[in-house]
């Protein structure tokens, strides 16, 4: 199917903003943290796990041709070039919803130069093959890596082990695939461990880029809101030109209904001494 651009941004901004939803939310969170020098915790294992999970969706290439949307350039080498990012920073170029995409653009930058980065542990032991190595590697490869694990069967994870083993190729560890499928889950242990050191500081940025999204699209729900007659609904939205698609009008209506319910979690900072290390 073909869909306009204004249908092309109401789509990524509702499935990043729902991503976001499930995964920082005080289900998955502990409540009564502040909101300055925070440290925030997962209620329990299974919801770190969960969030790991939903954390490689939103750091994973949305299927372009079921929307239509335009793929990465192919000779990118910035690995957020392939996830939500990429298409937010896109809408934030070329705005259609809101003239000034200023408050999406800033939290979207800020994650991606923090993904971008090198993540440096020391001493990864895996003891089912006996190798001790330092490992020096992008975050996003990191993370992407132990949300892969924690979703699914080893059986399901011959391209993982393929990743794993580059990790340690590029750090001086050349190993072959069944001491990769071995690893896997030692791998995972070590890994998680630093997923929950990082998680306040990546559940602020979704955090921010959430509040981004509801202050471009405040002035739109301002535009849209119309009172109706009671016999049909107690209210409804004007949806913009160029969104015929019923579907994409659905899509709207639900943006919009996020914008009049806003995010429920507040705007926070992450202690420094969790910026530190990893």
């Amino acid at each position: 199917m073909t869909y306009t651009k204004t249908e092309q941004e109401i789509i990524v901004l509702l499935a990043a903003w729902s991503l976001i939803d499930d995964m920082v939310n005080y289900q998955n969170f502990v409540k009564g943290h502040g909101t300055v020098e925070t440290n925030l915790k997962f209620k329990e294992e299974t919801f770190k796990r969960v969030f790991s999970i939903l954390l490689v969706d939103f750091l994973s290439k949305p299927k372009c041709g079921t929307f239509d949307l335009p793929g990465p350039p192919g000779n990118s080498s910035m690995k957020t070039d392939h996830t939500f990012l990429f298409y937010l920073r896109r809408i934030c170029a070329n705005p259609i919803l809101n003239v000034d995409s200023s408050s999406i653009h800033k939290p979207v930058q800020q994650f991606i130069e923090w993904l971008e980065g090198e993540c440096f542990v020391e001493k990864v032991w895996f003891p089912s093959i006996k190798v001790e190595v330092n490992i020096r590697e992008k975050r996003i490869f990191l993370l992407r890596i132990c949300g892969n694990i924690a979703k699914h069967n080893f059986a399901r994870l011959e391209a993982t082990v393929k990743d794993v083993r580059k990790v340690l190729k590029d750090n001086g560890e050349d190993i072959d695939v069944g001491k990769g499928f071995l690893i896997l889950r030692e791998f995972y242990e070590w890994f998680n461990s630093v997923l929950e050191y990082q998680a306040s500081t990546i559940a602020e940025h979704l955090n921010n880029i959430r509040l981004g999204i509801f202050d471009y699209l405040s002035p739109e729900y301002s535009r849209s809101d119309e009172m109706v007659d009671t016999s049909t609904g107690p209210y409804q939205f004007k949806g913009p030109k160029d969104c015929d698609d019923p579907m994409a009008q659905e899509m709207y209506y639900e943006l919009m209904n996020k914008v009049r319910g806003r995010p429920s979690f507040p705007r926070f900072t992450t202690a420094e001494w969790l910026k530190k290390r990893y």
